[in-house]
């Protein structure tokens, strides 16, 4: 503007009119890094000066501040300290478009300027999966997508399966000077996937922590059957339970019993409670085959048990008598033990009685190699008379 101007103008010829200023004058500044919506303060030093101004000015060339006086009209902008050595100004509500090369000018002859960049980082948006819709069936093809807007430089997306990070494609975009970023999964789903949690972080320098957001799996499936037993030797005369131990989504029932393709015969004793069975007294009319059935709107299963009821005296009369295995163990071990340490005395008097009669006849030997004269003559005849003998 024309005031503004008039005002650099001013200025510029007042401090053009101190000519003493020293040649070794130059005016130091620092890189700023700041996130956006915040506050940069623009310091400008110089170590020596003959009371020279200084001046600040922004990427467009449009004077700031002049000293301590205020040359743009923009309410961000205030002075901070002005001195002969010091121009320090503040700028608040940092935008992406105050980013940029920032220039300290000191008026000498001729004037010496330095920069300082103002670097602004787009704080990322908060991310969201988009993609998949509840609930998924088993074997669909599914589609997990991340999306982060307005960061810089570009976020960078991570993608987690409950604590296990997992792999997944990248796409940056540039939207004026921020970024948008988009990460994408794709799977096949099944059975385990269901209540997984897939967590999309989003990681930028402008984050104390990673912004996550987090998709819960729900997946559908047919159901599976299986029957646990209370008893593994179930007796006449003792309580049997069965229960219908059932997997899938939505959880499969009613349940169903059966007892050789038919009715339960006995409701009296066999009771039905959700997913039991329970047979109050066992007997041998209960022999058979025991059958459970649920389904789901994907599917019905099934699971069958035997029933074999045993007679607890037959048991007693056939069955394996464990006193008597034990105590026909401890016999053997016994045994084993005594044969091992006879061998063991053997060993040690043979091995005796074998150095013993090696070295007689060299006892009353008169010298040394009389004496070893005499050990192996005695170690031949041994030889000899063994030879003999057989």
């Amino acid at each position: 503007s024309v005031w503004n101007r008039n005002v650099v103008t001013t200025l510029y010829k007042q401090t053009l009119n101190q000519r003493g200023c020293s040649q070794g004058q130059f005016p130091i500044t620092q890189n700023v890094t700041v996130v956006e919506g915040g506050t940069a303060n623009m310091t400008c030093r110089v170590d020596y000066n003959d009371n020279t101004s200084l001046q600040w000015s922004n990427p467009a060339q449009q004077t700031l501040f002049f000293g301590d006086k205020k040359a743009l009209r923009d309410h961000r902008i205030e002075l901070v300290r002005a001195s002969w050595q010091e121009l320090t100004i503040r700028i608040s509500d940092i935008s992406l478009s105050d980013e940029g090369q920032y220039t300290c000018s000191l008026f000498t002859m001729p004037v010496k300027t330095t920069k300082a960049f103002l670097t602004v980082l787009g704080v990322p948006g908060r991310p969201e999966i988009t993609g998949f819709t509840k609930p998924a069936m088993e074997g669909d093809v599914i589609t997990l997508t991340c999306t982060t807007t307005g960061s810089k430089p570009a976020a960078n997306i991570r993608w987690f399966r409950n604590d296990k990070e997992v792999q997944a494609t990248k796409e940056v975009n540039a939207t004026g000077k921020s970024f948008t970023v988009r990460s994408s999964l794709q799977f096949q789903v099944d059975r385990r996937d269901d209540g997984i949690a897939y967590t999309c972080s989003v990681e930028h320098v402008s984050l104390l922590n990673p912004y996550m957001t987090t998709e819960v799996l729900e997946v559908h499936y047919a159901p599976h059957l299986e029957i646990s037993h209370s008893l593994i030797v179930p007796q006449e005369g003792q309580y049997f339970k069965l229960e219908c131990v059932s997997i899938g989504n939505p959880i499969p029932e009613p349940v169903l019993w059966s007892k050789d393709g038919g009715e339960l015969p006995d409701i009296e004793r066999m009771i039905v409670e959700g997913r039991e069975l329970t047979i109050t007294m066992l007997n041998k009319t209960d022999n058979g085959t025991y059958r459970c059935e649920a389904s789901n709107p994907l599917g019905t299963s099934s699971a069958e048990y035997v029933l074999f009821v045993y007679d607890p005296n037959a048991l007693g009369q056939h069955g394996p008598d464990h006193a008597l295995i034990g105590g026909v163990v401890a016999v053997v071990v016994f045994i084993t033990l005594c044969l091992i340490i006879v061998f063991g005395r053997y060993l040690a008097r043979h091995k005796g009685t074998y150095l013993t009669h090696e070295a007689k006849g060299a006892e009353d030997a008169p010298d040394a190699d009389t004496a070893i004269i005499n050990a192996e003559g005695n170690h031949l005849h041994a030889e000899e008379k063994k030879e003999y003998f057989i």
